[in-house]
């Protein structure tokens, strides 16, 4: 007890406060400073994902409903986007490797946003096929002629649907090209990027539900409405001719069941047979 006495009786030192408060205000604040690289540390990962991801088309999609830093709304390789509007003015410009699709109300003032708009991706041959919704104003002619200046770009051809404020067209790209698309706000505006992969996949062929080849018009985008629940869609076939497809299988017998079902649930319609043909090209 001697021994604890003697220690409580210890006299402190009057500068020892004093010390002690700087000491512990030191402590806090290289804690805020750790706090604060801590933060812009993971600001600085999340922006190199970011360009990263951008940059990986595999990945892209998981970027598909992720907001991010600037104008972008986001980055995908297929999906959705945009807000329902009406009467857009459409007009595109053309950069080295790359196309964007400005948005305008009367072709002058930039729509903010991007219309409602979806982009799908088919193999056999590699295509993209865009359909913009509330769009009323729309030179396919200047969009094909920008379009096909990318050098990745095998061939761009309309596709016709029927609804008059919407527009579709079908981008078919050349081998080995891999692409982003990127939605734009203020301005509202698409970017289609385009770059070579120097892993090509290795052509093979293919099987699917085709028509016999025809003209572009009703008698195709009518076969949308006839077959409800397929995913139909158009490919340019020899010449000037094109042929509505569905699906795309590894073998002949895949496809006859395919056909077999199309058959029995559109017992009156006969409009589809099934034809192969190489992976990276069209059908004759």
């Amino acid at each position: 007890m001697i021994g604890k006495q003697h220690y409580d009786n210890i006299p402190v030192p009057e500068q020892l406060t004093d010390v002690m408060d700087r000491a512990q205000q030191k402590a806090r604040q290289k804690q805020r400073k750790t706090n604060r690289i801590v933060r812009y540390s993971s600001l600085i990962a999340a922006c190199i994902a970011f360009l990263l991801v951008v940059n990986i088309p595999t990945v892209a999609n998981a970027m598909y409903n992720i907001p991010v830093l600037g104008s972008i709304v986001k980055v995908l390789q297929f999906g959705e986007g945009g807000e329902v509007t009406d009467g857009a003015h459409v007009e595109t410009k053309v950069t080295e490797n790359s196309v964007q699709i400005h948005f305008s109300n009367d072709g002058k003032d930039l729509m903010d946003r991007v219309p409602a708009y979806e982009v799908v991706q088919k193999d056999a041959p590699n295509r993209l096929i865009f359909t913009i919704n509330g769009a009323r104003t729309f030179d396919y002619d200047q969009v094909t002629q920008d379009l096909r200046k990318l050098p990745l770009v095998q061939d761009v051809y309309r596709v016709v649907i029927l609804d008059d404020s919407a527009m579709r067209f079908v981008v078919e790209l050349k081998d080995g090209v891999i692409h982003t698309i990127t939605e734009y706000q203020n301005p509202g505006y698409l970017e289609l990027t385009l770059r070579s992969d120097a892993t090509l996949t290795e052509p093979h062929m293919i099987y699917a539900l085709r028509t016999e080849s025809m003209p572009m018009g009703e008698s195709l985008s009518m076969l949308e409405e006839l077959y409800p629940n397929e995913d139909i869609s158009f490919i340019k076939t020899s010449g000037e001719m094109y042929a509505a497809v569905i699906g795309e299988y590894e073998t002949k017998e895949e496809a006859e069941a395919k056909l077999k079902q199309v058959s029995t649930e559109s017992p009156d319609q006969h409009d589809f047979r099934v034809d192969s043909w190489m992976s990276n090209s069209r059908p004759k």
